[in-house]
């Protein structure tokens, strides 16, 4: 705690509760000591300090409640905004309700009313809370409604330097990498995993369902992400998995990206690849859950649906970005953090800010994001779900063709170019 810090109205009305005995006993001249003293550590006005003083310190109740200063009008614009996102909390949502219901109003989905625009501007946070508690239903979620949870280093991974990417990372292309198992417990068999990159500075994220571990088809997921990613790699930090660190892949990645830095994590240190486990659960585990996927079908459709999501999260999912920490002491001596963010945006603004995408690339994606239309995007997104969960698991003894859920081997297959591939299925996707 500094020492300009001023104190807060609980801490003056005990200080004054404190001092109050010395006041009323006091001669008059040691009276006006203690009002000089209490005006020093106040910080109050001399007048209102005696008032307090010699009357009630207990803080007086509202009698007369405000009145609502937003009526129907916001309430349905944000119960149709924060449908379109999937209802994010109202710090993430604050700052993106003027240029989304602009998007929705072009799409025909909600209508801007007179005044509506300057009242979303200036409604505050606390307001938009209490406004999403009366006019969203948490059971409309997509995300986060799937069943329960399921209750050394080799020599490769010695080759590889134990460093984190800085929280504070300010520069674009420094991916922290996971795998999110899609098993059930106990796991046995082979079934569907997915790969994870995400970019510490940005946020931007990656995803892809392959089926096993081999180096084959964690190889071909990172070729599939990659050929989408619209900006350098500088840095991949994974954790200690094998299926990461072999010489195998290792040598991929130091072919694929020139001057690309290798970093990993402590064992059994899951903080060390803090953002990426966070987004396993908002991202991954929020929307296909726990349930195992064993199947060709299934990878095909995980992927169908990653892409569908690479333009829901990276273009529409506003994020906020942690900048700072505050420590405070309370009154009774406990420590307090208070966590400070930036302002709350989807991770295609925050890549944009950065200039790091060509002019042409950059119109392009935004001509793109402008024609895309989030609720119908979030209905297909649901449908994909259903559709996943509807899907048959392997029988036993029919073993599944590893091959036949390879991006590179369906492309090779019709003589086609890679990217060009990729860049058919990301138009045919959008439905």
């Amino acid at each position: 705690m500094s020492y300009e810090e001023e104190m807060n109205i609980d801490e003056i009305r005990k200080y004054l509760h404190k001092i109050r005995f010395r006041y009323w006993k006091g001669t008059k001249k040691e009276k006006g000591l203690l009002l000089d003293e209490m005006e020093a550590v106040t910080k109050l006005h001399r007048k209102h300090l005696i008032r307090l003083i010699t009357g009630r310190l207990e803080r007086k109740k509202r009698i007369r409640q405000r009145g609502r200063e937003y009526g129907a009008d916001v309430d349905d614009a944000v119960r149709v905004i924060a449908r379109s996102l999937d209802y994010p909390c109202a710090e993430r949502l604050r700052g993106n309700l003027v240029w989304m219901a602009d998007h929705l109003v072009k799409h025909g989905e909600m209508r801007m009313g007179e005044g509506l625009r300057e009242k979303l501007e200036r409604i505050s946070v606390s307001t938009l809370r209490r406004t999403q508690v009366r006019v969203q239903d948490k059971k409309e979620r997509i995300a986060f409604r799937r069943g329960p949870r399921r209750c050394g280093v080799n020599r490769a991974a010695r080759e590889v330097s134990v460093q984190n990417i800085p929280w504070g990372e300010e520069e674009a292309g420094h991916f922290e990498v996971d795998l999110v198992h899609h098993s059930d417990d106990p796991s046995g068999g082979q079934y569907v995993h997915t790969i994870q990159m995400l970019d510490v500075a940005t946020g931007w994220s990656e995803c892809a369902a392959v089926l096993g571990r081999s180096y084959r088809v964690v190889k071909d997921g990172f070729e599939r992400m990659s050929m989408r990613l619209p900006f350098a790699v500088r840095e991949i930090h994974s954790d200690n998995g094998r299926e990461f660190l072999n010489d195998h892949l290792l040598r991929f990645w130091k072919d694929k990206y020139t001057g690309l830095k290798l970093s990993r994590s402590r064992p059994f240190r899951k903080n060390d690849n803090r953002f990426v486990e966070e987004n396993n659960h908002s991202l991954v585990r929020a929307y296909v859950g726990h349930a195992r996927m064993d199947t060709v079908e299934h990878t095909r459709l995980l992927n169908v649906l990653y892409d569908k999501l690479w333009w829901y999260h990276n273009f529409f999912q506003p994020f906020m970005h942690l900048v700072g920490k505050k420590e405070s002491i309370s009154a009774g001596g406990q420590k307090h953090i208070k966590r400070i963010y930036d302002n709350p945006r989807p991770p295609f603004d925050r890549v944009c800010e950065k200039g790091i995408l060509e002019p042409t690339l950059q119109g392009e994606l935004r001509k793109t994001k402008s024609s895309i239309n989030p609720l119908q995007l979030r209905s297909e997104i649901e449908a994909l779900i259903h559709s996943i969960y509807s899907l048959p698991k392997a029988k036993p003894g029919e073993p599944e063709n590893v091959y036949d859920s390879l991006f590179r081997s369906k492309s090779h297959q019709k003589g086609e170019d890679i990217s060009v591939a990729l860049s058919f299925d990301r138009t045919m996707t959008l439905g």
